[in-house]
């Protein structure tokens, strides 16, 4: 599959809109190519809360329509009316140490506010946790959670550690066929872990662990992967540019 094209919109695509906004809320007039989650991201909300905001039902949105939005939100993980808790994004977070933390699944977390993936979020965006209250720090859930991945990789330890460089592609990008280069079919299989590498550096077929990713097959390759670059295969457009390009740490595995 040739992946050059999108990794290029990727990158361009998150560049795009980062401008700071006002902290009150605001309407927001809807340009071709965004999505719930870009403006999301640009007004520094959940997609949950946008979607509330506006009534919709699902994420679909259409150049020329009006969204009301809101500005950045300074609660941090307190309680609400209710038995509601809003909790910030930080830095190093993922969305399983967080529902760790309030007793829940990334699904189900990911469920209440929208999200189309659990393997992306943005930092300062405000979740939505319903049903209780915290169960225990998210720094000790991300302990535990840390602990008991460093205790799952002993049966698969690393035998090469490398830093990458890493964009994100997804199965539907102009020119892609859905096919990957060892003939496994992203499209209709989209929950798998994927990545495209360049052969010379990492074989296809390779079993690989990608900071910020997780445990994946190399079955893929790019007109424009060479050396230490790979593609990560996410199944959402906007989750993929929302990836934009990152220099994570690679491990293959035995």
């Amino acid at each position: 599959m040739n992946t050059k094209a999108w990794a290029m919109a990727a990158i361009m695509a998150f560049g795009i809109g980062a401008a700071a906004n006002d902290a009150s809320a605001a309407n927001h007039k809807v340009q071709s190519g965004e999505s719930l989650s870009t403006i999301a991201e640009r007004y520094n909300v959940s997609v949950g809360s946008l979607k509330a905001s506006n009534g919709l039902s699902s994420d679909l949105i259409y150049a020329g329509q009006t969204l009301q939005v809101g500005g950045t939100s300074s609660v941090k993980a307190s309680a609400n009316s209710g038995s509601e808790v809003h909790y910030t994004i930080k830095n190093g977070d993922t969305l399983a140490e967080i529902a760790a933390a309030y007793g829940t699944t990334a699904q189900t977390l990911a469920d209440w506010n929208g999200l189309r993936s659990v393997n992306t979020i943005h930092v300062g965006d405000v979740l939505v946790v319903k049903n209780g209250s915290v169960r225990a720090p998210v720094e000790t859930a991300k302990r535990n959670a840390q602990s008991q991945q460093s205790s799952q990789q002993t049966s698969r330890s690393a035998v090469q550690t490398m830093t990458v460089e890493a964009t994100a592609y997804t199965a539907y990008c102009a020119g892609c066929s859905g096919i990957t280069a060892n003939g496994t079919d992203i499209r209709s299989n989209p929950n798998l872990k994927v990545i495209a590498v360049d052969p010379r550096v990492i074989p296809l077929g390779t079993r690989v662990w990608v900071e910020g990713y997780g445990e994946a097959i190399a079955a893929d390759t790019g007109g424009a992967i060479k050396g230490n670059r790979i593609d990560v295969f996410i199944p959402s457009q906007a989750d993929a540019m929302n990836w934009g390009r990152r220099t994570v740490t690679l491990k293959i595995l035995n």
